[in-house]
């Protein structure tokens, strides 16, 4: 796998993070599981249980409860109320979320090596550039962040946001490396034509992405960091 990575790092002039797994856990001390639950409080309250399957309604994934409610009401008033909710509660997550290990020293490398930092994220960009503040980190991916708008435009695994990273940086797909932890980060990648490099903390994760057929799975970010600080040797 050593020489594979090596590759696809070598080649890479834009590097375009998913945020929550490879840059930090955002819901570390506000589960995504207790944020779902409350998201699903607000749409009863409101008399709209009925508006989600049972499947739906049981989901631990926030993002899947909003997804369901733009499927059915796409651009309506209620789609910008709950996204606003969503976002509200993502903000409120950046100060207990935990960085991932190595992420940091990762992005700061990668950058001063001359390689541009991007994201492309289903979260509330709001909360991306909180987060990302709070770590001193901005400097190395503004302006190009993208994430989830009121309009839900390309949430993975539609390449929306990826594109948006190639067009910004007028870069060519196969000089653009995706980093992410999810068959969906794999499926946006594969529908943009860029190499992508998994990130799997628990084995079941690089399971789901060898799967899925990501090539190149690292289960630390430590492994990225030394192929970076490995000097490169001459024929």
């Amino acid at each position: 796998m050593t020489s594979e990575l090596t590759e696809l790092i070598a080649r890479a002039r834009v590097v375009v993070w998913d945020f929550d797994g490879p840059v930090c856990r955002l819901f570390a001390g506000y589960t995504a599981q207790r944020v779902a639950a409350g998201l699903m409080a607000w749409l009863e309250q409101r008399g709209l249980r009925d508006l989600l399957t049972d499947t739906e309604r049981d989901t631990v994934d926030p993002q899947a409860v909003v997804r369901a409610v733009d499927r059915r009401h796409p651009g309506s008033d209620l789609v910008a109320a709950v996204d606003e909710w969503l976002a509200q509660e993502e903000l409120r997550a950046v100060s207990s979320a935990m960085p991932t290990a190595y992420a940091d020293p990762l992005i700061r490398t990668w950058t001063a090596l001359g390689v541009r930092m991007a994201i492309a994220t289903g979260h509330s960009p709001r909360a991306v550039t909180g987060y990302l503040d709070g770590r001193g980190l901005t400097e190395c991916f503004a302006p190009r962040i993208y994430g989830r708008d009121r309009l839900f435009d390309g949430l993975k695994p539609d390449p929306h946001h990826l594109s948006r990273a190639l067009h910004a940086t007028g870069t060519a797909p196969d000089a653009v490396l995706a980093l992410g932890d999810s068959p969906l980060d794999l499926a946006a990648a594969q529908a943009a034509g860029v190499p992508f490099l998994g990130y799997a903390r628990h084995e079941d994760t690089e399971q789901r992405l060898r799967a899925a057929g990501a090539p190149v799975v690292v289960r630390s970010l430590e492994s990225v960091l030394s192929v970076l600080r490995t000097p490169v040797r001459p024929n």
